[in-house]
């Protein structure tokens, strides 16, 4: 909870590039097209549906790292 109150301003490419993560990369973390990436690049994070937030917090959070 604290990432997103933290960080609900920033926009999608800016997290994305905290963790050095391309489009393409990211796209493939997601299960997503590059090009449906690149549509919510310019928003932020509060501007998302919870849905799509849920599942972006945890790889910008950089969750997957311990495992």
């Amino acid at each position: 909870m604290l990432f997103y109150w933290f960080n609900r301003n920033k926009t999608i490419k800016d997290l994305r590039k905290n963790v050095s993560l391309t489009t393409k990369e990211l796209a493939e973390k997601l299960n997503w097209h590059t090009r449906e990436v690149n549509k919510i690049e310019e928003l932020s994070l509060k501007e998302l549906p919870k849905e799509i937030r849920q599942e972006l917090i945890p790889i910008f959070r950089q969750d997957d790292l311990g495992q």
